[in-house]
């Protein structure tokens, strides 16, 4: 776990204090990491999260299927 001391408004201050107590945190740092997780969800780019790096490289690491194996490979008739 990081640790940090951050400058906040007062704004920025109440909207932790509202999300604390909507979703019952126990204190202001649950409330900005729930900020972070809501905000990697709804705003980042899926090729920018590591989930997506990851797997991008699983899927690199796959051999590569001939065409005339495909169907083969894939389960499929």
């Amino acid at each position: 776990m990081v640790q940090a001391i951050v400058n906040i408004s007062d704004r920025a201050n109440r909207i932790l204090n509202i999300v604390k107590a909507k979703y019952d945190l126990k204190d202001k740092s649950e409330a900005i990491n729930l900020m972070a997780e809501q905000y990697e969800n709804d705003i980042m780019e899926p090729e920018l999260r590591p989930e997506f790096i990851e797997r991008m490289k699983n899927i690199e690491l796959e051999p590569t299927v001939k065409i005339k194996d495909f169907k083969k490979h894939f389960g499929l008739k």
